[in-house]
Order: structure tokens, then sequence, then C-alpha cells
């Protein structure tokens, strides 16, 4: 079986502060990684972990460093994707050794995992909370689809579009989701769209293309759907989510894997 890992949302800051003044966000991605490292041997073959944007809290070069040492420990491979939290060129920079990272333009890229691919794709828009797919990014999203015709392909970005009912985050979501799914409904094979951005789980069929929203591993925000809310945050417990490529089912199959250590396993019968 070929597996990915979503991470997504880690908010990085500089050492020694916490994001928003509450989130120990350095913290939890040192427990995200140490639960991935911990979880590997009883997972199928795990490919890479793909973190869906909103790596730094500022994007500045001390905070991807920070982000650079606390992601050394993880016994897999790594790609990423900017969010609205990121900047384009200083996480280029801090990325510029990895063969996925573009020397200009958009930070996005192509991955073959065998079964199916992955289009990772950059919808920062520099200095605005919401996303939008540029005319390169949807060009090259066309050339990918185009080029794998009958692959299954899942399309990675930061910013989703799908209604979480949170007013404040719907209106920074994918200014432009109708262009991507023009270009995913033509597809001859089926398709997957993975994001972040929203700090919990959701899910959603759009035009019978199912989206995905991975929670973070630091805080979540807080799920108040009311029309007068005020975006706010909370400490939930942090997740990654985990995807296997079944081939009884032809699909992806995904969970979330709670971070940090419980009680267990033990066998249910002994």
């Amino acid at each position: 079986m070929t597996s990915f890992i979503q991470l997504t949302d880690t908010h990085i800051v500089s050492e020694g502060s916490l994001a928003y003044g509450r989130s120990d966000t350095a913290t939890a991605l040192a427990r995200a990684v140490d639960t991935i490292n911990s979880r590997l041997p009883v997972l199928d073959p795990v490919d890479c972990v793909v973190v869906t944007g909103d790596l730094t809290d500022h994007g500045s070069a001390e905070e991807y460093a920070h982000l650079r040492q606390l992601l050394a420990p993880l016994n897999v491979p790594l790609r990423a994707i900017p969010g609205n939290h990121d900047t384009r060129e200083a996480m280029r920079a801090a990325f510029a050794t990895e063969d996925w990272t573009p020397a200009s333009g958009p930070i996005q890229w192509h991955h073959d995992f065998g079964p199916f691919a992955m289009v990772g794709l950059d919808t920062l828009v520099e200095g605005a909370p919401y996303g939008m797919l540029c005319e390169a990014g949807l060009g090259f999203l066309a050339h990918c689809l185009k080029t794998t015709p009958d692959q299954p392909v899942v399309v990675a970005t930061h910013h989703p579009w799908i209604p979480s009912g949170m007013k404040d985050m719907d209106r920074n979501n994918l200014r432009n989701g109708p262009a991507m799914l023009d270009l995913l409904r033509e597809h001859n094979a089926p398709v997957h769209v993975i994001s972040g951005h929203l700090h919990r789980a959701m899910s959603a069929l759009v035009d019978g293309i199912l989206h995905q929203v991975a929670p973070a591993p630091c805080h979540a925000v807080h799920l108040d759907q009311r029309a007068d809310a005020v975006n706010s945050l909370v400490l939930e417990p942090g997740q990654v989510t985990v995807y296997n490529w079944r081939e009884d089912t032809g699909g992806l199959v995904s969970d979330l894997l709670p971070i940090g250590d419980y009680p267990g396993p033990w066998p249910f019968y002994d």
C-alpha cells in the first residue's frame, strides 16, 4: 500500500514565543514529529509528509529556521506548499535544497505516488488572508492533469473551497474554487482535494469531488457558526491525517491520528 501523512497549519513562531500569546506551536510540532516517527513501524509504507501551508505565523526567515530545526528529526521525506501566513521567498529560501522547490514563481509541484499522483498548488496571495490560484497555478494544474489523464489525482491546497459555517474563515477561503473545479471535473480518473486553513477536520462532496480539510497539530479554530461569532482559537487536542491508497477500493482512506502517547494498545481478548 502507499500512504502519506498530511500535516498542516503548524504556525511556527520565533523560538520561545507563543502564537497569539497562547498556542505553543513549537511543542505541538515536536510532538507531532515524535508521534509520526513512533507510528511509522505499524503503518503501511509512508511515502512522505505533506505540509499544506501556514508553516510559520509571520513568514520570517527566523521562523523558517526554527521550523526546519523542529522538522529535522522526521524520518520520512517532506513536501510543502505555502499558506496565507507564509511568505513565498522566505519559504523558498528555507527549502531551497529540496528537489520539489521551484527556483521562482509559485511554490507548487507534482509527485507520482504510483497508483495516484499529487499536485501541490500555491494559493498564497501575499498580504491577504484569502486564497487564489493565479493563472500560472491553474495552468500548472491543467498541465499535470493532461499529462496523466487516466491516473487518479490528489490536489493539495492550503485554502479550501467548502463552506465551514464559520463566517470569518469562509470569507477567506479559495476565491476562485470554481475555476479549479472546472479543470478537475474534466479529468478521466478520480480526483480528491485536501486542504488546511480551517484547523478542523471537515469534508464535503462538491460536484462529485471529495474535499477534505485537515486539523492542525496545535490550536483549532473554535467551531462557532453563529452569524455574529468572533473568530477564535481553542486548544483542542492536535492531530495529523494519515491517507492510505487501498487497492481493494481503488481510492484513498483517511484516518485522524491524535498527537501524543495514550494508554494501550491491549488485545480485546487475552
